[in-house]
């Protein structure tokens, strides 16, 4: 029995048919609550998505390419090299990268290495003995290092790397003061937009002349490199020695709705590279190159350089947006569907907290039993029907065969 009106009330439930109804409760609290919650949404919607977060826009991501000219010389007088000026070809390592460049500001210096026999260095013997090739290809034979110690001979350049720390202050010291002009084009391809760092305003009697700064230059697009550091808050002495890689960052943030005069750079400088103290194992940025020289009687020189230096790397992020209607009408879609939730927490508030809510239940829920349906024919003889058919039938907007249908319609109406 319990079965058969389990039964029957899902029946009933899945049959059910709920349509609204309007309830009017003449409530203060109510009301103050509806109203202030729809004020939220409104909020929310207008001042949120609309105004802060530009929803009525459609949005495209930038597109980017970078090109970097350095400038500066330098002057070094060393042991291996002697005086000696730097200019760009010397210390800019490669000529050209994609979206950065390297600036070297130390060296290690090891001059007239040539492919010979020599006996391998103590440092290498001692520490890294587990390691099957050191410097240079073991010949099998001990050799005099030195008056009191003896190492394994090797084939190598010789002779070998000079294992020591880089030198501080570091011998290109000077490179703080060189110059770097930025050149970047940025494409948004949705908007067929484009536009370069280097702005209509410039000139070139302005460009030979300006350095980056944000008081007096700030859309200059040549930078000092010290200028650079030091708006990373580090110090480019310090960061030469060992070398370390900082980031340029270009921001293109555009509203296309506004002048195209509006939409400008801005530039940002962090350090890229790990500097925590206490995990400054293998610190900073360094690499090996050499310079090759052949003698009269064609014996091959080498010198070997173990450079430490900056990486700059550009990094060029952006958005634009434009109006469009299509997300406007989502946004405003959005925004009505939670107005609807204004309703629904006003009917949880009334039907659970408030004293009177059974008495608001039984007066917003009603049941109405199943009366049947209107029979069609009786629906289609009804005199609003007939007459619409008519109207419609005067302006020529039904074709032949509903005129023919409403007129057999009319003529039933008629009896």
């Amino acid at each position: 029995m319990s079965d058969k009106g389990c039964c029957d009330s899902v029946g009933e439930c899945f049959f059910d048919y709920y349509t609204s109804k309007i309830l009017v409760i003449r409530s203060k609290k109510v009301g103050t609550l509806n109203r202030f919650t729809q004020a939220l949404v409104i909020a929310y919607v207008i001042g949120y998505v609309c105004v802060l977060k530009k929803g009525y826009q459609d949005t495209d991501t930038v597109l980017s390419s970078v090109t970097t000219k350095v400038k500066g010389i330098a002057l070094t007088n060393t042991t291996e090299l002697g005086e000696r000026v730097w200019d760009v070809a010397d210390y800019i390592i490669p000529p050209q990268e994609d979206g950065s460049f390297f600036v070297l500001t130390n060296m290690i210096i090891t001059p007239n290495q040539t492919q010979s026999k020599c006996a391998e260095q103590t440092s290498f013997y001692i520490i890294k003995q587990s390691i099957l090739f050191f410097s240079g290809v073991r010949t099998g034979r001990c050799v005099n290092y030195n008056d009191t110690i003896k190492t394994c001979e090797v084939l190598s350049w010789c002779p070998l790397e000079k294992i020591v720390e880089p030198p501080n202050p570091p011998l290109l010291a000077d490179a703080e003061n060189f110059t770097v002009l930025i050149k970047n084009n940025i494409r948004y391809p949705k908007f067929n937009f484009n536009k370069r760092n280097i702005l209509p305003n410039i000139n070139n009697s302005y460009l030979t002349q300006c350095v980056f700064s944000r008081k007096t230059d700030p859309d200059c697009p040549i930078f000092r490199l010290k200028d650079i550091v030091e708006e990373a808050e580090e110090d480019f002495q310090t960061m030469a020695v060992h070398g370390g890689v900082m980031g340029v960052q270009i921001r293109w943030d555009c509203d296309l709705d506004m002048p195209q005069s509006w939409c400008v750079p801005r530039y940002t400088f962090r350090r890229l590279d790990n500097k925590d103290p206490e995990n400054n194992v293998a610190p900073g940025y360094n690499f090996r190159f050499a310079k090759y020289y052949k003698d009269s009687d064609g014996t091959e020189t080498r010198t070997l350089i173990k450079g430490y230096g900056i990486r700059f790397d550009v990094l060029v992020f952006g958005q634009a947006g434009k109006f469009n209607i299509i997300p406007t009408l989502l946004n405003i879609g959005a925004g009505l569907a939670l107005l609807g939730l204004v309703n629904v927490i006003c009917d949880w508030i009334v039907l659970t907290l408030m004293k009177r809510k059974h008495h608001y239940k039984e007066q917003k829920y009603t049941y109405v039993d199943d009366f049947g349906l209107v029979s069609i024919f009786g629906l289609i003889r009804h005199p609003n029907v007939c007459y619409t058919c008519c109207i419609l039938i005067l302006f020529g907007i039904l074709t032949y065969t509903w005129v023919t249908f409403c007129n057999w319609l009319c003529s039933s109406c008629a009896l």
